[in-house]
């Protein structure tokens, strides 16, 4: 068994909070010394209440699953015996009612391109099957209701 933690913390300052104008910019703070500015969305809740260039708590959850299954990409891929020299995905969160009817985000999909090098090249069904089983071994993946698609070219090479 494992813990985490993350503190969040906010404070009023000299904003009115009963008049629901109140700043949603706060601090997420990690057990290993690293603070993250954060806010609602502004998508959400509209600056100035927001603030945009801070992280919001949906984007992390995107950033959270494509983080966990690039890692475990990268460990079922040098397990294998490839070398990936460069792995970039622009992961994509879709917030919508789901079926509850409730708001959520319902899928992210994952856009993974990855640049491999070495001598031993994958081939397509090998990306695709480091894809998969990166999915069903992503500690994140299976925490989740989210579904989670990866939009992956499945390119042989790099």
């Amino acid at each position: 068994m494992h813990t985490y933690v993350a503190t969040i913390a906010w404070e009023r300052g000299q904003d009115t909070f009963t008049d629901n104008r109140y700043s949603r910019g706060h601090r997420w703070s990690f057990d290993g010394g690293v603070d993250v500015a954060a806010s609602s969305s502004p998508s959400v809740v509209p600056e100035p209440m927001s603030v945009a260039a801070a992280v919001d708590p949906e984007e992390a959850f995107v950033a959270a699953i494509s983080s966990c299954h690039m890692l475990t990409f990268l460990w079922l891929a040098g397990k294998a015996g490839f070398v990936v020299d460069r792995y970039v995905d622009q992961a994509v969160g879709v917030m919508e009612k789901n079926a509850e009817g409730r708001v959520a985000v319902t899928r992210v999909a994952l856009r993974p391109r990855i640049d491999f090098g070495g001598e031993r090249q994958p081939t397509a069904e090998d990306i695709d099957r480091l894809h998969h089983r990166a999915h069903e071994d992503c500690f994140i993946a299976n925490s989740v209701k989210t579904d989670i698609v990866i939009e992956a070219p499945v390119e042989a090479g790099g």
